[in-house]
């Protein structure tokens, strides 16, 4: 098994690419290991290698976030949990947890709203998203409430320094383009 990594914007994330699918619905975040090892088996293999503090899935790559050590250290010993994991043939998830893509959970907006908010997922779902993927990560929707669009980041986003250049400069000024409703874009949690 050849598994690939590549850098993200973010430069205490990695991305790794198995050469398969990871989740093939939504996505995962795991910010604990507690949390992890109950619904993941890889992602609570990931979080007992010392300094990993945040594991991402999406359809085809894994993100790990770190603290402390280098990735020169700590790059084969994910590489090999990763391998490990998938020549065992386990699950990525548990049987009996979800992913916890936010998907509809938690949203938040005026009804009167709903063709704009349908409007601005559209253009979420088929321009930011795939780009954010890239990169490692994902954002979802969550909320628009008096011209202020609210949206989660994960993965290799969340804590990504460029991430706050990302929703100003790039989302907000698509959304505004193509939504002139929409006034500013916040992350929520």
């Amino acid at each position: 098994m050849f598994i690939q990594t590549e850098s993200t914007p973010n430069p205490a994330t990695l991305k790794f690419l198995p050469g398969k699918e990871v989740l093939r619905d939504g996505t995962a975040d795991f910010r604990d290991a507690e949390g992890a090892a109950q619904a993941s088996p890889l992602a609570g293999r990931l979080f007992e290698i010392p300094g990993v503090t945040g594991v991402f899935f999406g359809y085809d790559f894994i993100t790990v976030t770190k603290d402390g050590p280098d990735w020169q250290h700590l790059k084969p010993a994910i590489l090999g949990a990763i391998m490990e994991h998938f020549m065992s043939g386990a699950p990525v998830m548990a049987s009996t947890a979800p992913a916890n893509d936010a998907g509809q959970v938690g949203e938040f907006y005026d009804k009167a709203d709903e063709e704009l908010v349908l409007t601005i997922k559209e253009l979420l779902d088929t321009r930011v998203r795939p780009a954010v993927a890239q990169d490692g990560g994902d954002i979802t929707f969550r909320g628009f409430e008096n011209g202020t669009v609210f949206l989660h980041m994960k993965g290799a986003c969340a804590g990504c320094p460029s991430s706050t250049a990302t929703l100003k400069h790039g989302i907000q000024n698509l959304l505004r383009h193509f939504v002139p409703e929409v006034q500013q874009v916040e992350q929520v949690a």
